[in-house]
């Protein structure tokens, strides 16, 4: 089976065709990063213009790619949710039609399970089941993975996710947009010990995450470099930078090795854009070699949004069964959810 998946829930314009049987055949992927840059964070209403503009082209670029003519395809999918509501509207919109023109089904998905499933098209991929540290945007969760479709929410961000610290935290250091990278990238020439920051939740016994007051923290750190003149000097900057990035790695390793403890596994799953950390990467894979486990990751180009988590989130589905095709096909109507919980496309 030939599934073309559709990615636009944020800034990002992704696609991607995978096969049931060969795996992913092409992917491409069309960044918006230069074009929000000047406005310091992502303008909804020109994300959905840029996707209106990129998606037919990526489409016919993948499908040459892929050596795939349209009317070889089985089925299409796309992200239906969560994610800015008129970016979804777009790649809905097209895939729906796209569909319906070919007499095709269209299988919506959520962007969240796209980016769970995300480490499966690494060359070695993990064997369920496996405990997962989900790190995308605004969301930070640790799940049980005992299969497609069958997650269990183990612990989530109370407030900030862990990318908002990081894009936070690089604001307040005046930094560029995406933050997060720039703060990473600063970071490797300070001392991550220089500032004592907070852990927050660190031991709450429970395996949620908060991490607003490490944004605060931060805040009161500036304002006394500011205070001593020193908020223009790149050694004070960096230090301050790597003291942020080492408070959330800190966090985020931590809960994720009690996740471990807790469920008596030791495979550990790293998915979403923070998953891209080199820190966090070293930290988390040299802790599961201590524990005779082992931390899998997906490839680096895959960790931001993409058309291939999409794409093979569907083939994974299909695979297992839980969508059923002949009911997708043949209706123009959609809809889009920019919120959806990740518990909702639970199998019973």
């Amino acid at each position: 089976m030939l599934i073309i998946g559709f990615e636009s829930s944020c800034d990002e314009t992704g696609v991607a065709v995978a096969c049931t049987e060969r795996g992913l055949l092409a992917h491409a992927l069309h960044s918006q990063v230069a074009m929000h840059r000047d406005y310091g964070g992502v303008v909804p209403e020109l994300a959905s213009r840029d996707h209106i503009r990129r998606i037919v082209p990526l489409t016919r670029q993948v499908l040459d790619e892929a050596g795939v003519r349209a009317d070889a395809l089985d089925a299409v999918a796309y992200t239906a949710g969560p994610g800015l509501a008129g970016a979804l509207l777009v790649g809905a919109g097209f895939a729906r039609a796209f569909a319906w023109a070919r007499d095709l089904p269209a299988i919506p998905i959520h962007h969240l399970e796209g980016h769970l499933l995300s480490p499966l098209l690494a060359e070695e991929a993990p064997a369920f089941p496996f405990v997962a540290l989900l790190v995308s945007g605004g969301h930070t969760q640790l799940m049980r993975v005992d299969g497609v479709g069958r997650y269990e929410l183990l612990g989530e961000t109370l407030d900030d996710a862990a990318g908002e610290a990081f894009d936070k935290s690089a604001k307040l250091l005046g930094l560029g947009y995406p933050g997060g990278p720039e703060l990473s990238r600063l970071a490797e020439r300070g001392d991550p010990h220089a500032h004592a920051l907070p852990r927050p939740m660190l031991h709450s016994g429970d395996l949620d995450f908060s991490f607003s007051g490490l944004k605060t923290a931060v805040l009161t750190r500036m304002r006394a470099l500011q205070d001593a003149g020193r908020a223009a000097d790149p050694a004070a900057r960096a230090d301050l930078a790597a003291s942020t990035e080492a408070a959330i790695v800190d966090v985020l390793a931590a809960k994720s090795l009690q996740a471990l403890r807790r469920t008596g596994l030791k495979t550990l799953v790293v998915a979403g854009g923070v998953g891209a950390n080199r820190h966090l990467r070293a930290r988390l894979a040299q802790a599961l070699a201590a524990l005779g486990g082992r931390a899998y990751f997906p490839p680096l180009h895959l960790c931001t949004d993409n058309g291939a988590m999409i794409a093979w989130a569907a083939v994974l589905r299909a695979r297992a069964g839980l969508v059923d095709l002949p009911s997708l096909r043949g209706d123009a109507a959609f809809a889009v959810r920019p919120r959806w919980d990740l518990q909702d496309v639970c199998v019973a």
